[in-house]
């Protein structure tokens, strides 16, 4: 998990900086979605917010559970997938998924968009970012054999050319048109949408 954490980039500070965008601050009622090893809602904790952390993962809700009680903050955690999760509380200020939606077809994209939905009160705030592609579909081959010929780094040192290369393979990105369809018909007004790269990018959307 400490590798996996290190691979992530996991940044409190930009945690911080995506907190503070999303306006969360105390009495702020937070879900984030394939939470991981947990930093965001930690740091979502720190701020007084009521954050949930979810993921299927019993060793990276431990591993998340070990840093808050490093930081001296109460968190929820939940074992809970993307279409199992069940939010048994009030409707939630923000839901949030990073890195995370790619791993699920894109029959599946929706209904964990519409799940996401329903947790959320209206005029809540939806974040995603992930591996989205902004390229046009005839440039695919190009596109995603110049990504895996950048981003690879040496073994310990972050993701290598291997990992991206079965990302291709066996995940399940997909093209940002795609998203914002799916987003949508689950509910979502799309208040922006930001491709930092042509194979990732945010969006950030609010339930109607």
């Amino acid at each position: 998990m400490a590798a996996y954490d290190r691979n992530q980039g996991t940044d409190p500070d930009a945690d911080d900086a995506l907190l503070d965008r999303l306006g969360v601050d105390t009495g702020i009622r937070l879900v984030d979605l394939a939470c991981g090893t947990g930093s965001l809602v930690v740091q979502a904790a720190r701020r007084g917010a009521e954050a949930h952390g979810v993921d299927v993962s019993t060793e990276m809700l431990a591993f998340a559970q070990a840093r808050a009680k490093r930081a001296d903050v109460g968190a929820h955690w939940h074992r809970a997938g993307f279409l199992d999760y069940a939010h048994r509380a009030e409707p939630v200020d923000v839901v949030t998924t990073k890195s995370a939606l790619h791993q699920l077809p894109d029959f599946w994209k929706q209904q964990a968009l519409l799940n996401a939905a329903g947790m959320l009160r209206p005029g809540g705030t939806f974040y995603l970012w992930d591996v989205i592609f902004s390229f046009e579909p005839a440039d695919a081959a190009e596109q995603l054999q110049q990504w895996i010929d950048t981003a690879g780094r040496p073994e310990g040192q972050g993701f290598t050319r291997t990992d991206f290369e079965a990302h291709v393979r066996e995940e399940f990105s997909t093209y940002a048109w795609v998203l914002e369809g799916m987003l949508e018909r689950a509910g979502f007004d799309i208040v922006s949408r930001t491709s930092r790269t042509p194979t990732h990018g945010e969006f950030l959307c609010r339930r109607r």
